[in-house]
Formats: C-alpha cells, structure tokens, sequence
C-alpha cells in the first residue's frame, strides 16, 4: 500500500480546492463555511455571558475560552476567545439570539463579524510640499514640482493623493498653521483648476489648516494625532461632512519615539481607535477610515506585530489604511536615490502581504511600483 501524502490549504482558497476536487457546486458555498476558520475576542463579560457562551459552542463542536475562575463565578469579568468554522460561529450566533443577559445583541454582531471581506487595496499617493520629510523633503517643495509630481501619481494609478505640509517625522518640529496654509495653497489651486477627479486629503492635526483646504478642494483630512493635537478638529471635518483619517499616535513627533512600551500594542491601538470612531461619529462623521500609525510612538517589534496582525483591525468596522512606505523600521538608513529605492523594494514586499490580507488602503511614496504589486496580488 502507497503512503498517505497529506497538504495544508491555504483557507482563502478553500471553494477553489473544493472545485477541484470535484465537490457538488449547488452547494459549494455552504460548504465552504464549513471549512473557513476564525477567532475572535470578546471583552468583559460577565460570568453568566460567559458560560453560556462556552456551552453554547461546545453544542456545535466549536469552543470558547475563558478565565479559569469563570465556571465558579470568581471572577466579576472576563473576556473570551471564540473558535470555530465559520459555518460553527453562524450557529452559534443563532442559538445566542434566543439567550438573556443581552446576548441576543452578540449574536447578530457575530453574524456580522464572520462575513467575508472582499474589499480590493486602494493606493494613495504621498505629495509631501516640505522641505524635512524623511524621504523626500524638499523634493516637491516648489510649486511646479509638486504639481508634475501630483500628475505622476495619478498616472501611475494612485486612487486617492494625501498632500502634506509639515514633517512629522520622529523629533520633528510642529509647522504653524500659516506656514503649512501657504505651501498647500499652490497646489489646490492647481487641483481646483485643473479640475482633477480625485480624492485628495491633506495631511495635518491643525484645525486651522483643516478649515483651509477642505474649503480649497480637499475632502479628506489624514489627522496622524487622531484628534489628539487639536481638540476642534473634529468640528472642522463636520462642518464640512468631510472625511477623516484617524490614525494612532503615542505620543507627538518630538519625542514619540523615546520610549514606546505597551502592554499589549494591538489591544491598546484597538481600543484608542475605536474611542476616536465614537467620537467623530457623535459629531455626525461619516466617512472614516483608520490607521494603526506604523512607526508613530512604536518600536520596530511593535510595528512588525501590527502588520502581522492587521486583520484584527477589521472588527472596527471601518475601513484600515496602512502606511509602511520606506519608514525606518525597514531597517535602510539614508534619504538618496538608492537608498529610497532599496526602501521601496523592502516596502513592496510587505505591501504584498497586506494586500492578501486586503487591507482597504496603502499610504506609498512609489504609485507605478506598488500598482504593478497589485496586478500580481
């Protein structure tokens, strides 16, 4: 008798091996469910919430962990690790919809939470109008520059550009208002003139700025403090029914990378993020997207966990924007041609992996390479 040969599958490509295999197509798509697997967290429940959730997982053959102390009551809260096949978490999330202590809402968060994400990666491009950007200050400081460059970038297949007017960059110094305002102002006037159909946001934590370009043709502001650095932001992006960029930052550029420390760096950026969603969606925000902020107040293991982890980002609900472009944890020093190129590479290949993961947005200096990366994908 032959041996047994064995293989793992890949689970994003579970009805392709279905197929082959030759596996009944009327009911391939339930089948699927069946073998698609997902983990997910759940936070502070009660002992009660707890326990009905693990005997309700173990009844379909899933499971469900919990503190040690949840079985006696020992413990006020505890949080949950949920498991099983997407088929198993369906089933579950209906058994719970006929439970008390407020697990009917769980269930159809659940039921949401295990729906497969089919977003494609968008790109967008970085015109940095400064003259201390870490990769290319002083590049497009001048106004003509800037507006090639701009072009570039949308010929190479950018969907949205982030213009920006003052480095934050680790022990960079904040740019007034009025200095920013007047190196934004050339290119959205050429923007406006030109009447270029494409999203553009601006990058700064300034209100002031903010109430500028978003009357000059902006519609996105990219806020790297998350509302942090001006509290009247959000105002600003309401009054306008703009959208917003909320990104984590520990700390500002002056001394955010002194010392980073976590407890437990995805959670904490979690957590701050969906506190700055709650906020902008009281001030009647609606389009936002998020961002972890790679390289904003974090070590270079810090930031390697985030892109590992990306995906658990997803549960915000929102869409996730990623900027890994020839940022320092790459590990390439230098700011001229063959360095960036070398960053870009570097950059490149962890993009690809974040666009298997479909990250909704990256944030890249190097439109025409990442669009070619995509292609692939």
């Amino acid at each position: 008798m032959e041996k047994f040969i064995i293989k793992d599958i890949v689970s994003e490509n579970i009805k392709e091996e279905l197929q082959k295999i030759g596996f009944d197509e009327g009911y391939i798509n339930v089948a699927r469910n069946k073998f698609i697997y997902k983990n997910i967290k759940i936070y502070n429940l009660n002992p009660a919430q707890a326990n009905i959730i693990k005997q309700t997982a173990l009844s379909v053959g899933a499971d469900c962990a919990t503190h040690r102390e949840v079985i006696r009551g020992g413990i006020e809260t505890s949080d949950a690790i949920l498991g099983g096949s997407f088929s198993q978490l369906s089933k579950i999330a209906q058994k719970l919809s006929s439970q008390p202590f407020g697990l009917k809402e769980l269930g159809g968060i659940i039921l949401n939470h295990i729906k497969t994400k089919e977003a494609k990666t968008k790109l967008v491009g970085i015109l940095n109008v400064t003259p201390d950007s870490f990769s290319d200050g002083g590049l497009y400081i001048d106004p003509k520059e800037a507006e090639k460059h701009l072009l570039q970038l949308i010929e190479d297949g950018a969907d949205m550009i982030d213009i920006g007017a003052e480095s934050t960059k680790p022990s960079a110094k904040p740019v007034s208002a009025e200095e920013q305002i007047l190196r934004l102002k050339p290119v959205l006037n050429f923007v406006q003139k030109e009447n270029l159909q494409i999203p553009i946001s601006v990058d700064t934590r300034s209100a002031e700025v903010a109430d500028f370009v978003l009357n000059n043709g902006a519609s996105i502001i990219n806020d790297v403090s998350g509302f942090d650095y001006d509290a009247k932001m959000p105002e600003i992006v309401s009054k306008y029914n703009a959208g917003v960029i909320i990104q984590h930052s520990k700390g500002i550029p002056e001394n955010m990378q002194d010392t980073p420390a976590y407890n437990s760096v995805v959670d904490e950026i979690f957590f701050s993020l969906k506190e700055k969603i709650e906020l902008a969606k009281s001030m009647g925000i609606k389009s936002i997207i998020t961002d972890p902020g790679i390289g904003f107040g974090k070590t270079r293991e810090h930031n390697l966990e985030i892109i590992d982890r990306c995906e658990e980002f997803y549960s915000l609900g929102y869409p996730l924007m990623m900027g890994i472009s020839r940022k320092s944890f790459l590990g390439i020093k230098g700011v001229n041609g063959d360095d960036n190129n070398l960053k870009d590479i570097l950059s490149g290949a962890i993009a690809y992996s974040l666009i298997k993961k479909k990250v909704d947005y990256l944030r890249v200096h190097n439109v025409k390479l990442h669009k070619k990366i995509l292609d692939l994908a």
